[in-house]
């Protein structure tokens, strides 16, 4: 599978956190539409169906994450 390049991704989470918060201000309709196309384009550039899934996978492809982190896993 295809992934987008670092600089891509963190130019998408970094969009989609600020239209998160605009979006929670103002719940402006064309805010929501374009949260929604920011996340559908996360959602493909790391194949992933959710933007929880999509955020988690792109801030590991970002430079400085902690690939080897494995809190998530149980013991």
């Amino acid at each position: 599978m295809l992934m987008a390049h670092p600089a891509v991704l963190a130019d998408l989470v970094e969009q989609y956190d600020t239209l998160r918060i605009l979006h929670a201000e103002k719940g402006a309709p064309d805010v929501r539409r374009r949260m929604d196309d920011v996340a559908y384009t996360l959602c493909v550039s790391t194949g992933t169906r959710d933007i929880d899934a999509a955020l988690i996978a792109a801030r590991l492809r970002l430079p400085g994450a902690r690939t080897e982190d494995d809190s998530l896993l149980t013991s």
